[in-house]
């Protein structure tokens, strides 16, 4: 059931009802402990399908074009192709990686507001012709380079979280629409549609009532061009809640049917990424030093116990120069989770994690409360699946972690029935049972 991330033979483990995501991260820890105490994950497949259908009970009128660069494990691209999304690149090997899978050229968008223009020819040869822009500086290289190039502005919200310029740093303002569209015109590129992106941290949906409003000015600002639009690119910014997808599509769905409606000829996209597999993927790490401090050393990011109890620096085999490389640039969204067992009275100790590296940035969490550990001890990551399946960094020499792939047997005879499991592009899933037809030294340990 082991997978790396460049490596497509991959196997997926199948679970009886009897086993769940628990019993298969007791296997591995008791495995890994035996042999290096290496940081791993595991990956719910059956978790990414079920998505998908929330996604299309919900807002079935949005095709998803799934976020590559998010995670690009070959598992996840193969079974987003089998279940029909599309793919939002930003890199030519991102391109190259669904292409692979038989993905059509007609859904793949190049969405890098900054392409290079051998990157730009590639998509050209590729037939890959849909892609964003948000200056005349990226406009003139698009229509150098890709004659066929369809073309959808990428225009900025007023998405300013905390003070922030959020999506200020890409997409032209309503304003500068204009004369892109003029320079568009003279240089014979093709504008198709409007993207625009709002951020999973904007909890302020009337957002969204502002970008839409933009968006159909903009779609009428092109048509006095004589441009014909046909593309409504919303962006990403899912969390992979339902709730949060369904109090978006209470804001934008009235929205949608007055400004582009059904029957209008414009499709209606998206970009997610995490939303699809931060919640399928969890990360083990281990406990390789230790440190006893004084309570006060550490920041009062949580109520302390008590200035004369010790407070505790872990540091682990992981860190923000591997799989917590999101945590340079936002917070942390999952909380540390004790693999061993401990008794519900037991002291907690404000602690401190850290990855190995050393560096002041290396620090994952910055104060909770744990009981003490040891050295060799396991912590639990869970939403780990999203930016955090990256190769290790030059700042690191640590092994890579492993990925263990796994799916409950209800969960793939939901994919047979839907008749998913049938499609060519599955061709590279070998189905490896984990609790079906395992000899007795294979079965899951409980043991950690």
């Amino acid at each position: 059931m082991k997978g790396f991330i460049d490596d497509a033979n991959y196997s997926v483990g199948l679970l009886d009802e009897g086993t769940n995501l628990g019993n298969v991260i007791d296997n591995y820890v008791y495995e890994h402990t035996l042999t290096g105490k290496n940081a791993f994950f595991v990956g719910d497949l059956g978790k990414i399908v079920k998505k998908h259908s929330q996604w299309q009970n919900v807002v079935a009128q949005i095709k998803p074009f799934y976020m590559v660069k998010c995670n690009s494990t070959p598992a996840v691209l193969e079974i987003l192709a089998a279940l029909g999304t599309g793919f939002a690149c930003s890199s030519k090997n991102e391109m190259a990686l669904v292409q692979e899978l038989g993905v059509s050229p007609e859904n793949i968008i190049y969405t890098s507001p900054c392409k290079q223009a051998s990157q730009i020819k590639y998509a050209a040869k590729v037939g890959v012709n849909i892609m964003t822009c948000d200056n005349e500086v990226e406009l003139k290289k698009i229509a150098r380079n890709h004659p066929n190039a369809k073309v959808l502005l990428h225009i900025a919200t007023e998405d300013n979280i905390g003070g922030e310029d959020g999506n200020m740093k890409f997409g032209t303002t309503l304003k500068n629409c204009r004369h892109l569209l003029e320079c568009a015109k003279e240089l014979d590129v093709q504008i198709i549609g409007v993207k625009f992106h709002i951020s999973s941290a904007c909890k302020e949906y009337q957002v969204y009532v502002h970008a839409l409003s933009d968006a159909r000015c903009v779609f009428d600002m092109a048509g006095e061009f004589g441009f014909t639009m046909n593309m409504l690119d919303i962006g990403g910014g899912f969390t992979g809640t339902e709730i949060q997808l369904e109090e978006v599509n209470h804001v934008i769905s009235p929205l949608l049917d007055i400004y582009f409606p059904e029957g209008s000829g414009i499709q209606i996209i998206s970009e997610p990424g995490s939303y699809y597999v931060s919640s399928a993927f969890t990360l083990a790490v281990n406990i390789i030093a230790k440190k006893v401090v004084e309570n006060d050393k550490l920041s009062s990011g949580v109520e302390k116990n008590g200035s004369d109890e010790p407070a505790f620096v872990y540091y682990m085999n992981d860190g923000v120069y591997g799989s917590f490389a999101s945590k340079l640039s936002e917070d942390l969204n999952t909380v540390p989770e004790v693999h061993k067992k401990y008794k519900e009275d037991e002291p907690l100790f404000t602690s401190s994690l850290w990855g190995p590296s050393c560096d002041e940035l290396d620090q994952i969490v910055e104060s909770c409360l744990l009981p003490e550990l040891s050295v060799g001890d396991w912590l639990i990551f869970d939403n780990m699946g999203a930016d955090s399946l990256h190769g290790p960094s030059a700042f690191s020499d640590t092994q890579r972690p492993a990925i263990y792939f796994m799916m409950s047997l209800s969960d793939w005879y939901e994919m047979q029935d839907a008749g998913i499991t049938s499609d060519a592009m599955m061709k590279n899933f070998f189905f490896a049972p984990s609790c079906i037809q395992l000899s007795q030294e294979d079965n899951f340990s409980t043991e950690a």
